[in-house]
């Protein structure tokens, strides 16, 4: 199966963006860095590094970063709604709120699960502002279900998160390899928190990576220390 490009008025962002890092900048709700300054901060610390784009959460944070540069952002909501546990950018009104906050590419939540709006629906909102529109999958048949809804281009971002995926503690290099076998194009995103995970990504076939917690949450950087050293203690 071969997806349905882009128009070639917006292909040349996807473009821009192959072969580079992109950084997620968020922070959960009860986060010290929950503030849109810290999102801010973060995000000028990222580019400083070398980030080719951002991954960002909110209407609020993506207008007060897209005020301090022009690089891509991805961008998305999070919110819950009820009988539905699909909660990134899953409606409309969502898909609107970050296409008008500047955001480049609207990322949604494309997976099987009950969802109060179809894929098609949330592509042709997105394209209707006249912006990319990135599904966030779990598994091939739900990549090649959102081509044929009409994304521009995918992301592994949802693969342990849906009950039917791997639930691993690693990235899903197996579902990257089942995308590039039957030549869809994606983005690598999930658990890609070492360097050398996410340069293999790339390798993998990904057209670029995004990597978050490992960058920019500190409290799960920690935790992971902290847990590590609780966890030597104990044997």
């Amino acid at each position: 199966m071969q997806p349905e490009r882009v128009s070639p008025a917006l292909a040349p962002l996807l473009e821009r963006l192959r072969g580079h890092l992109i950084v997620s900048v968020q922070a959960d709700e009860g986060s010290p860095l929950r503030d849109p300054s810290h999102i801010v901060a973060l995000s000028r610390a990222a580019l400083l590094g070398g980030a080719a784009a951002l991954r960002l959460r909110s209407g609020e944070d993506i207008g007060a970063v897209r005020q301090q540069t022009g690089v891509p952002i991805i961008g998305l909501t999070k919110h819950d709604h009820p009988g539905t546990q699909v909660y990134i950018t899953a409606t409309p009104p969502e898909v609107a709120e970050v296409a008008a906050a500047g955001a480049d590419i609207v990322a949604f939540d494309a997976t099987e699960r009950p969802r109060p709006y179809t894929v098609r629906a949330l592509t042709e909102a997105v394209h209707a502002a006249g912006k990319l529109a990135m599904a966030d999958i779990s598994t091939l048949e739900e990549a090649q279900a959102a081509y044929s809804a009409g994304v521009d281009i995918v992301s592994t971002t949802m693969s342990g998160y849906t009950p039917y995926s791997p639930q691993q503690p690693g990235p899903d290099f197996a579902l990257m390899g089942a995308l590039k076998a039957v030549g869809l194009p994606f983005i690598a995103e999930g658990k890609l928190n070492t360097p050398e995970l996410a340069a293999h990504a790339l390798k993998a076939g990904a057209l670029c990576v995004v990597v978050g917690s490992a960058i920019t949450r500190p409290d799960q950087v920690t935790r992971w220390f902290a847990d590590a050293i609780r966890k030597s203690q104990r044997e």
